[in-house]
């Protein structure tokens, strides 16, 4: 390790994730627990994908949205548990301070990512809801693709700027980082140099750009709820929540889970709590959000059950043959 000038301090290059080294009798059952929703997560997004792409009925905007997101949630899961899974396994929850960065970096421009589709999302159902007459104009193909560049254009801008400066930090004190991933405040906090101005950019970064899309998503369903009360039927108003409800139940998962770990306290009687937080909007949410979609969606249930009977027609047609 080469000396870095803080004195006797001389620059580490490795952290350790001190992941659930509290449970040792339990790192076998949690690597095939993680291994199985890893295995579910990756499966259900890409089914997700290709009844997307293969069926005509699903050619809309709502769908390139959800297509899209499937994709990042394949992305966003891998960022984080092949690497667990490896610490699991191996008991080695060793991570280079490169390697480290690097899963900050992917972790948070897929994070960011998310909080502009989900956005999309919102303002697609607030128009086919609230302005259903002008639906077709205004969520046009162009104005879908837009979006979709536009949510990881930020996503990337906002953490490239973010990762380019934390990459000029030392690291030369302790080593150790209670969690089962690289979060950036926990990581920032074991640099040697004054890091209040790079806790402070986080914050000015994270309000900048993640702000907005919170807003958004937010304001679009105030207005979504409120066209909604005012349809007089019943079944009208069943009909309306129904084309919108999936997306809200995953909204409401994944910043309900982002704001409790934001608000806790960095409290060590509170780590286990934020762990299992962290664990929802990191490992669960990606498997959820297929299941969410598929099994609250008729469009999507229809999709798969032809996509079903065309296997089975096929498989007996090979059989036969």
């Amino acid at each position: 390790m080469a000396d870095t000038g803080w004195g006797n301090q001389t620059a580490i290059t490795i952290f350790i994730l001190l992941g659930f080294r509290d449970i040792p009798d339990l790192q076998f059952f949690l690597f095939l627990l993680f291994l199985v929703i890893y295995i579910a997560t990756v499966a259900g997004n890409i089914l997700v994908t290709v009844l997307i792409v293969a069926d005509q009925h699903l050619h809309t905007s709502m769908y390139f949205f959800l297509g899209n997101l499937s994709c990042l949630e394949i992305c966003y899961s891998s960022t984080i548990l092949p690497r667990m899974l490896a610490h699991l396994l191996t008991g080695d929850r060793t991570i280079s301070v490169s390697g480290c960065i690097t899963q900050i970096y992917f972790f948070g421009v897929l994070a960011a990512t998310e909080c502009y589709l989900l956005a999309a999302m919102s303002y697609d159902r607030y128009l086919a809801i609230c302005k259903p007459l002008h639906y077709s104009a205004l969520m046009n193909a162009r104005f879908c693709l837009q979006l979709v560049a536009g949510s990881w254009l930020n996503g990337c801008l906002a953490t490239t700027i973010f990762i380019l400066l934390m990459s000029q930090l030392i690291f030369c004190g302790p080593n150790e980082i209670d969690n089962f991933y690289c979060d950036i405040i926990p990581v920032i906090k074991l640099a040697c140099s004054d890091t209040r101005l790079m806790v402070l950019l986080d914050f000015i970064l994270a309000g900048v750009f993640t702000l907005p899309p919170f807003l958004l998503t937010l304001t679009s369903y105030v207005c979504i709820i409120t066209t909604i009360l005012r349809i007089s039927s019943t079944t009208g108003r069943q009909k309306a929540f129904s084309t919108c409800s999936s997306h809200l139940i995953v909204v409401t998962i994944y910043y309900g889970t982002i704001v409790s770990v934001s608000m806790l306290p960095t409290l060590d009687t509170l780590s286990v709590v934020k762990k299992v937080l962290s664990l929802c909007y990191t490992v669960l949410t990606p498997l959820v959000n297929p299941l969410i979609y598929s099994l609250r969606n008729r469009e999507v249930r229809e999709a798969l059950s032809k996509t079903y009977s065309k296997c089975v027609a096929f498989r007996k047609i090979c059989r036969d043959s």
